[in-house]
């Protein structure tokens, strides 16, 4: 059984001329992507787009960046795992997964995976890319230690504390939440007093240091987002762990407030932002198009 489509999505920034070349079989993908590229004389993006899955967050990012770029979407399995045709593109077969290929009769496809990395090289090429990324240097003090302005650190720093430290608590609620209710009946009260001990002791201690460290650097910040005024790839790499949150704080956690959006009021703020964000709002409808239906980001 096949898990996975072509999905063209076309752009005015490609000649109309080139849109039926998105269409081609699987052994004239390559070439239809170099004429492509030659023609434009810009690079041929493609994105591998795993439903359910963090490729949401480079929709967003290809859009707030107005770059034209195709898809490939991949639906999962009956066990809710990426399909194996995913590892053919890049040996951990995991999304997301961009393939840049440079104008250029013999250009090679560069493949990147993890969403910092495809973040950071798209923003380092992509005309507008620096938009998404803080000014580096305090005035004079290019090139020395200390020098980096305190945007740029957060910036910096956030790009990997999302993967590295918020995620897996995250992914550990719904691991824990599917074992509950996927454990056979007999053994079930068993799996969820073990399940409930590990949430209550690790899981949701860790998560709430994590919502108000959150909230303190939204307090601390110079603006409505994490690294100031200005909307970065660091709200949209973390956007998808936040109002993946949002939908389902309440169902498990407590909150001697009443609610996590009122105890941490600036990271609820934050999350309403960046929904109302228009390049958010196009790459729902995206994700809408792409799908079939309306799904927002999910864990």
């Amino acid at each position: 059984m096949q898990h996975f489509k072509k999905y063209k999505l076309t752009s005015s920034q490609f000649p109309a001329r080139f849109h039926v070349l998105l269409t081609f079989t699987q052994q004239n993908k390559t070439r239809a992507l170099h004429l492509i590229a030659m023609a434009s004389e810009e690079p041929q993006i493609t994105l591998y787009w795993l439903e359910k899955s963090r490729a949401d967050r480079v929709v967003w990012l290809l859009e707030e960046l107005n770059a034209p770029y195709n898809v490939e979407l991949f639906r999962r399995t009956a066990e809710f795992l990426a399909p194996p045709e995913l590892a053919k593109i890049h040996p951990l077969g995991k999304s997301p997964i961009v393939s840049v290929t440079p104008p250029g009769e013999d250009a090679k496809p560069i493949i990147l995976a993890e969403s910092a990395f495809i973040s950071t090289y798209l923003c380092d090429h992509l005309p507008g890319g620096q938009k998404l990324v803080p000014k580096k240097w305090k005035d004079g003090m290019e090139g020395k230690f200390g020098g980096e302005t305190e945007e740029w650190l957060r910036y910096e720093y956030l790009m990997h504390y999302v993967e590295g430290s918020l995620m897996p608590p995250l992914v550990l609620i719904v691991v824990f939440s599917t074992v509950k209710s996927g454990a056979p009946f007999f053994v079930r009260p068993i799996v969820n007093i073990i399940a409930d001990r590990v949430l209550s002791s690790f899981v949701i201690p860790t998560l709430r240091k994590h919502l108000g460290y959150l909230e303190q650097l939204l307090s601390t910040s110079a603006g409505g987002y994490l690294c100031g005024k200005d909307l970065t790839a660091a709200d949209i790499i973390i956007s998808y762990a936040v109002i993946a949150f949002d939908g389902r704080a309440d169902q498990v956690m407590t909150f001697k407030e009443g609610s996590w959006r009122a105890a941490y009021p600036k990271l609820a703020a934050y999350v309403d932002r960046l929904k109302e964000n228009e390049g958010y709002k196009r790459s729902q409808a995206k994700i809408k198009e792409i799908e079939g239906n309306d799904k927002s980001s999910k864990l």
